[in-house]
């Protein structure tokens, strides 16, 4: 008499049976595993330094000699010092 007073319910919950500590457990475990997979994989690709050269197209040499050009600019350096850094760098 008592089980028909229960209905159609659901008297085992999560997807896998057994209770919360069964599949719901499982599957909230394997959710903030991809998610912390995932934060590492995004974090590994954006501080690739190839990854970022071949994104923007420069080359380390080219960023050198930007930087020789602003400090010629400013007259940090000379023309002399300027000139033998572009040849060094080419």
């Amino acid at each position: 008499m008592h089980g028909m007073m229960r209905g159609w319910g659901f008297p085992m919950r999560g997807s896998f049976g057994g209770g919360f500590l069964g599949g719901e457990m499982i599957m909230m475990g394997i959710f903030w595993i991809v998610i912390i997979v995932g934060a590492f994989y995004l974090i590994n690709k954006s501080n690739n330094p190839v990854n970022n050269r071949s994104r923007i197209g420069t080359t380390p040499e080219d960023d050198a000699l930007k930087i020789a050009r602003r400090r010629y600019a400013k007259g940090e350096i000379s023309k002399a010092e300027f000139e033998e850094i572009k040849e060094e760098l080419q």
